[in-house]
């Protein structure tokens, strides 16, 4: 579908320092439809820069091994400066903590650069739509950082602390089984706009901020 003059495209920023990919990265999102990529830095200093004069982007394209702050040191400091920006971490690392710590950080997903470039179009398109992108190397990763962790210790919280109805266990389950909020509102026979709702509340109770925080929370902590 063609973008009109009344529908806003979707603002992707890259932070990138290989600029040959970096500029690959660009050309096929701007050729995108409905999609810009209004930002293209070569680290998350000059993006933070470039904040403070700007509107913030819808996505963030964040790379991990940058000059100075790297990109999952910087997770926290973006979701404050751009707390309504997704941020898909796009590297070469399928390295299991990176994967796991980006995610608790709060990053909306997770793709490999040897996945392609036409597929961080679709990556995009997805996280829009409320989705967590990862390609299936990092979601086996992710799977496998789960399992060596211990489920709730003596000294953590017990499930029962954080006072989750059975509504939004519910909602926390089929997030984890990878259903996007339209299909959890059509699998329970709810509008999309009560799911929102039960995910603010579960976002406030569990003291994290995306889809994928939560979820990580809640399989990390023996929830779910």
């Amino acid at each position: 579908m063609t973008t009109t003059s009344s529908e806003k495209p979707t603002d992707v920023w890259l932070v990138e320092d290989n600029v040959m990919f970096g500029l690959g990265v660009q050309r096929v999102v701007n050729s995108l439809a409905g999609m810009t990529c209004g930002g293209n830095f070569t680290s998350v200093e000059a993006a933070f820069a470039a904040l403070e004069g700007t509107a913030a982007p819808d996505v963030i394209l964040l790379d991990v091994q940058l000059p100075g702050m790297d990109g999952i040191e910087a997770l926290g400091s973006f979701k404050v400066l751009a707390p309504d920006a997704r941020i898909i971490i796009l590297t070469v690392f399928d390295d299991a903590d990176k994967i796991f710590r980006a995610v608790c950080a709060g990053a909306s997903g997770y793709v490999l650069k040897s996945a392609g470039i036409d597929q961080i179009g679709a990556a995009i398109k997805q996280v829009m739509a409320g989705g967590a992108p990862m390609t299936p190397e990092v979601a086996r990763k992710v799977l496998d950082a789960f399992a060596r962790i211990e489920t709730i210790s003596e000294n953590q919280e017990s499930p029962d602390d954080y006072h989750l109805t059975d509504r939004e266990l519910a909602i926390l389950r089929l997030m984890a089984d990878g259903l996007l909020k339209k299909e959890i509102a059509a699998h329970m026979e709810i509008s999309i706009h009560t799911v929102s709702t039960h995910l603010r509340r579960v976002y406030c109770k569990l003291h994290v901020n995306t889809n994928t925080g939560a979820v990580a929370k809640a399989l990390r902590e023996g929830i779910i």
